[in-house]
């Protein structure tokens, strides 16, 4: 649900590379940049380095 909010079904692209490009960038940044408040505050890459 949060893919298609956030820019999915709001962003015309010309090719299925371009899609993949900006899932993979939005993934990142979803994981390394945006707090989650279910875990906190923090994100998901900080909450997977605090359990290794």
């Amino acid at each position: 649900r949060t893919v298609r909010y956030a820019w999915l079904a709001t962003t015309l692209f010309d090719t299925i590379e371009q899609v993949q490009d900006k899932a993979t960038r939005w993934l990142w940044t979803y994981n390394h940049e945006r707090p989650n408040m279910a875990l906190g505050g923090i994100t998901p890459a900080m909450k997977l380095a605090m359990a290794a």
